[in-house]
């Protein structure tokens, strides 16, 4: 049925487009007639199909397929989803508090957030939903149906009845929670602060409305703090953007009033506009490290785009992710379409958006745009950046590479699972608590052998060598014994692996154990210990002279 409606959907709208035969229909004919067959379609289907069909659910999917194949950024949202759209543009909502995860078919309370009414009632990490109000969450229950369920208005209240695994006496326990709703406010900035020599650093993680006003109060806080600030550091890594406005008042935190930041255009020339600051800045002088990875996007890019093509700040990391379309709500019915209207450019004059959604593979996936076809531009003091693919940093940096066997600790929850039965053991933590050799021996000893999968490269390639071998025709019993010899000096040892990856798992294991005990700002100063990235975004800063010759045109070095 579904490739059926996305037919529906998408050559029904598009009909009387037909090859090779003479068309003088305007737009409008092509629309008329379009709308006038999936009509008809969806007509004879309610009139004539042999089961009852639901035509809301019909209809819905049809829009929905339609609008997959457009771009993954225009999308239409029923009457009771609207506040979705808005709780981002806002950081607000009415709910409980914690996010929600499925995992093997059932819901769980993932991650009650610091401040709000989940973890202050009580809730905690891997707590599995078994009631609400009274009404079972049967297995296979959608994570958006069960989200709903707990979201209402301020100061309601919702019971939960949850199943929560290893708790103190070793047993899994069904608990009960009385959950007084509030208003959910997102914090954009989790944490700032000042190192010991004079660097600041600002986490920013989502623009709202509250994030240009954030970042202004902790950059004022910091220059208060310390009158030899060096430096800024401003992490915008994992940060998917938001409010165009936010990325707006960012940048004209460190640039003159007046500076062009961002320009839209699209199809209607209503939409041609210039973005520019318009608050006096807090420092124009201050030097600045932008850190990005494949995670910035759209607002986010802005920010770090403009501050480069403005060479006011020096970016590290990884190349963005490189969204530059522009996204506008329209009333429908009792609905709302978003889609998208524009692009971005920056100051530069180029687009950094990177997937080109007009052209597509011959698989039908969207076409990305290859760097030979990037086009250079030039910075406000003529260097050389190039558009088409994201935000390129000026300084690469990458954190560790992550193997197989770190991927599969994470994603099948054993780090996971391992904190929550840590919690459950200690109700309490100190604040210098470190993953040890104690906490560590105690992870490995958590692991069961037998349901622990990863890939292992090196025994994967023994096997890749003995078919190639015996195909081409070298496999002969000297060969056969080297390639045993070779085996058994490389089989794998699942202690030996986890000790070699200690320092990774570490980082994950403390992560996810101080999730349970330290609010977010505590969270982040510890896992910046961790930081290859940030510690190389801090070198810079404390290195004037190379951050000065990076920001140096090559024609003026």
């Amino acid at each position: 049925m579904k490739k059926i409606l996305l037919a529906l959907g998408t050559a029904a709208l598009l009909a009387g487009a037909a090859a090779g035969a003479p068309d003088h229909r305007s737009p409008g004919d092509d629309m008329r007639r379009s709308v006038s067959t999936f009509s008809k379609i969806m007509t004879s289907l309610q009139a004539e199909y042999v089961d009852t069909l639901d035509a809301d659910r019909l209809t819905r999917e049809a829009i929905d397929a339609m609008l997959a194949g457009i771009d993954p950024y225009t999308e239409y949202y029923s009457e009771d989803e609207i506040e979705e759209l808005t709780s981002v543009s806002t950081g607000k909502f009415s709910g409980i508090g914690s996010a929600i995860s499925a995992r093997d078919g059932y819901v769980y309370l993932a991650q009650p957030s610091w401040g709000n009414p989940a973890r202050e009632a009580g809730i905690r990490h891997g707590d599995r939903l078994l009631e609400i109000d009274g009404e079972a969450v049967e297995r296979g229950a959608a994570v958006d149906a069960v989200s709903k369920k707990l979201r209402g208005p301020a100061g309601s209240t919702v019971r939960v009845k949850v199943l929560r695994p290893w708790t103190a006496e070793g047993a899994d326990s069904v608990l009960e929670f009385e959950i007084i709703r509030r208003e959910i406010v997102t914090n954009p900035l989790p944490y700032s602060g000042v190192d010991s020599a004079g660097v600041g650093y600002i986490r920013l993680t989502t623009f709202n409305d509250n994030s240009a006003r954030a970042v202004s109060q902790a950059l004022e806080a910091m220059k208060r703090e310390r009158k030899d600030l060096r430096g800024l550091v401003l992490d915008l890594r994992g940060n998917g953007g938001g409010v165009l406005q936010g990325a707006v008042g960012i940048v004209g935190l460190f640039v003159p009033k007046g500076t062009l930041v961002v320009r839209t255009l699209g199809r209607d020339s209503e939409l041609e506009k210039n973005y520019r600051t318009t608050t006096k800045p807090v420092d124009t002088r201050l030097p600045l490290a932008v850190m990005i990875d494949g995670g910035t996007a759209s607002a986010s890019e802005i920010v770090a785009g403009a501050l480069q093509d403005l060479d006011r700040a020096v970016i590290v990391g990884e190349r963005s992710f490189g969204k530059g379309l522009v996204q506008s709500s329209r009333p429908i019915d009792d609905g709302l379409l978003k889609l998208t209207v524009a692009r971005y450019y920056i100051p530069s004059g180029r687009l950094i958006q990177a997937i080109d959604y007009s052209h597509r593979n011959d698989d039908g996936s969207p076409a990305r745009i290859p760097d030979s076809l990037t086009r250079v531009w030039s910075t406000a003091g003529g260097r050389e950046v190039r558009d088409g693919g994201g935000i390129t940093p000026d300084l690469i940096a990458r954190d560790t590479v992550m193997n197989r066997l770190i991927y599969n600790a994470v994603s099948d929850y054993w780090v996971y699972d391992f904190a929550n039965r840590y919690r459950s053991r200690h109700e309490s933590i100190r604040p210098d608590w470190q993953v040890d050799d104690a906490v560590f021996a105690e992870f490995k000893a958590f692991i069961d052998p037998a349901r622990f999968k990863y890939d292992r490269m090196c025994e994967a390639g023994i096997d890749y060598l003995r078919n190639a071998a015996r195909v081409e025709g070298y496999m002969s019993d000297s060969v056969t014994a080297q390639i045993d010899l070779l085996a058994n000096m490389l089989r794998h040892d699942l202690e030996h692996d986890l000790n070699f990856n200690r320092p990774k798992l570490t980082e994950y294991i403390d992560a996810e154990i101080s999730d349970r005990y330290f609010d977010e700002a505590a969270q982040v100063r510890r896992a910046l210990r961790y930081d290859a990235v940030a510690d190389t975004a801090v070198s810079l800063i404390l290195n004037p002279e190379r951050y000065r010759a990076i920001l140096t045109p090559a024609n003026k070095k």
